[in-house]
């Protein structure tokens, strides 16, 4: 096929890329450790954690999964946010030969039994502050490890003992939980750091990650990322860095990168995580990236050279006047993606930090990794660059057809990075993958001369909010659940913040219920992005003859729902 993006590569950029480069992710660690031990690796609420130590600290995590009979193979979870104990116990299972399944500590019971156990995860490492909604759930799951952890784990005494305070009795964000059996972290890594243990090697085809994306169903599927997925995937990326690097003419001794995102998402665990510990960056992990103070502290600490973030982020900190008073002349590359960023937004922060925005798409099945701006392109277009080396992206209609440059049509990717399939899940696989082994995304897009490409509308209902899919048909079953809701149907809406928020539209069962009733029922079962921003009482909702609601009818004209009376109060 002709692949005319290749001319928009910066000089010393390749085409193709070795996915074989190393056998697994594991090698890659290893190469890692051996090429960056004395290295700082990441800097975390005050304290810094070398690459040796992580080097130690998660051969003892691997040695407790292996006393505790955990095999090669089996699913471990991590539910944690962004503090020194994710990488360590990430890299601790991926080398006892585990597949990591990175959870959101945000989820609601519901969601996480669905993850825990479509998953078969037989172990878990959760942060004290959300034990207690796993606590709910475990027992119908297949969970029979749990490790729970602290904040203030890894940062050493007095400064753990502090944070832990400060979390526990000051902010009181612990609630109360009951999980016999649970061991601390600290514990397992002492009791880990005496058990016998050696490497276990794994094949490029063994799943690695075990990414949960949404689909038109509404049930959450896992992506089985394998071990050269992933390995292809960093190498893609490093590959994008270094020609970035060499454009500008710039040498680094070591990259320092914030890292906001979160690293249970596709785009921090690969963008951050797994791209930094092969370079040997430095990172500064950010628990919490909506504290705008705390992150801009973060941020004045010392020099930093790369910032992955999105829109909803970028905004927040323009409209901080401590950030704007930072000296950014140090940042080298700010990296877009999860979802589309505003011009408005792309012009002021490249006026503000003297960066341009590199925008880049990839999904949760191509390990964050598709297309991204070439370096020299500094004018934001709206564009989301080209594809990355070894990756085919084509644009088809519906019957798996090319279609001409310019002629809107589904996106489909190929390449070493993509997955082979969901969990478990040979139908969706057989309808995502077409004969030839191009990955149906979803996404409706266009392709330009020069090898270009541009997102144009999503052939799925998916709402994109501030990063995250949210899948109309997951927030439907909750909502039609509750007793006095007749039926009701959830779309995507402009949003200047996330982008999109998602609406609701509600035929009441009881004209006594209320928006605050709706409210009530999704907050205790949604995770925040996935809760509807606003709530329209219809006395009906527009169907297609067989009785299908048109979705796409309430997005078109934003109220073609005829309006109810409003809903009587209590």
């Amino acid at each position: 096929m002709e692949r005319a993006w290749h001319a928009s590569y910066p000089p010393g950029m390749p085409t193709q890329i070795d996915p074989d480069a190393f056998a697994s992710v594991n090698d890659l660690m290893e190469d890692a450790f051996a090429r960056h031990g004395r290295r700082d690796f990441a800097r975390c609420l005050g304290h810094t954690m070398r690459y040796d130590m992580l080097d130690r600290l998660s051969r003892a995590f691997a040695g407790w999964l292996r006393r505790r009979g955990v095999l090669p193979g089996a699913r471990v979870a991590v539910m944690l946010p962004n503090l020194s104990s994710f990488p360590v116990t990430v890299v601790g299972a991926l080398r006892a030969g585990c597949t990591i399944v990175t959870i959101n500590p945000l989820y609601t019971p519901r969601e996480l039994q669905h993850q825990l156990a479509d998953s078969g995860a037989e172990a878990i490492v959760v942060l004290e502050n959300f034990a207690g909604t796993l606590a709910q759930v475990i027992g119908q799951t297949a969970v029979r490890h749990v490790v729970v952890a602290t904040s203030g784990d890894l940062l050493g005494f007095p400064r753990g003992a502090l944070v832990n305070h400060v979390v526990r009795r000051v902010k009181r964000l612990v609630p109360a939980y009951d999980l016999p059996g649970a061991v601390p972290l600290g514990r397992a890594l002492g009791e880990g750091r005496h058990h016998p243990w050696t490497p276990v090697a794994r094949a490029p085809g063994d799943v690695a990650f075990l990414q949960y994306t949404g689909g038109t169903t509404g049930v959450s599927k896992g992506a089985m990322l394998t071990h050269r997925n992933v390995v292809a995937a960093v190498m893609q990326a490093s590959a994008a860095i270094d020609a970035g690097l060499a454009w500008r003419g710039v040498t680094v001794p070591q990259l320092h990168v914030i890292a906001a995102l979160p690293l249970y998402h596709i785009y921090g665990l690969t963008g951050c995580l797994l791209i930094g510990m092969h370079r040997g960056n430095l990172l500064t992990l950010i628990p919490n990236p909506r504290d705008i103070p705390a992150l801009v502290k973060a941020l004045s600490e010392r020099p930093f050279h790369m910032f992955p973030g999105l829109n909803t982020l970028f905004v927040a900190l323009m409209n901080d006047e401590k950030f704007r008073a930072l000296d950014l002349s140090s940042l080298l590359f700010t990296q877009a993606g999860g979802m589309a960023t505003m011009p408005a937004v792309a012009e002021r922060w490249q006026k503000m930090t003297g960066c341009a925005i590199a925008e880049g798409w990839g999904m949760s099945e191509t390990a964050a990794i598709g297309t991204n701006t070439p370096v020299g392109e500094t004018v934001h277009t709206g564009s989301i660059g080209v594809p990355l080396p070894s990756i085919d992206l084509v644009v088809r209609d519906d019957d798996n057809r090319d279609v001409p440059v310019g002629t809107p049509g589904e996106l489909c990717i190929r390449g070493p990075n993509v997955t082979p399939g969901y969990y478990n899940r040979p139908d969706e696989t057989a309808r995502a993958l077409t004969p030839d082994g191009y990955f149906r995304t979803g996404d409706i897009g266009t392709m330009d001369a020069r090898g270009f490409f541009r997102i144009v509308d999503r052939k799925k209902d998916m709402i994109l909010v501030s990063g995250f899919n949210v899948f109309p048909t997951e927030i439907e079953a909750v909502v039609s659940a509750h007793p006095q809701v007749l039926e009701c149907a959830a779309v995507g809406v402009p949003d200047p913040g996330s982008g999109e928020a998602v609406r609701l539209y509600v035929v009441a069962r009881d004209p006594a219920l209320t928006e605050q009733q709706v409210h009530d029922w999704c907050r205790e079962r949604l995770t925040g992005y996935k809760r509807p921003s606003s709530i329209v009482f219809a006395t009906e909702l527009p169907k297609t003859p067989v009785g299908k609601v048109l979705r796409r009818a309430l997005r078109d004209t934003g109220t073609s729902a005829p309006a109810a009376a409003p809903p009587a109060r209590p």
